[in-house]
């Protein structure tokens, strides 16, 4: 059994290092989706328009 094995630590290690290293990047992810989001609404705010937009009009 995985459990009672000499092994346990080193691997529930390896899986809890995992666990926070995908956690930490989901939270990085949507704090720089926020931040890039809240950039680009400044720069709209300020009259600059992404070239995007200005095609397609």
């Amino acid at each position: 059994m995985i459990l009672s094995g000499e092994h346990f630590g080193f691997i529930f290690g390896s899986y809890l290092g995992v666990l926070v290293l995908v956690a930490a990047l989901i939270v990085w992810v949507i704090v720089d989706d926020r931040r890039v989001k809240a950039r680009l609404r400044a720069l709209e705010a300020s009259g600059i328009r992404r070239r995007s937009e200005s095609d397609s009009k």
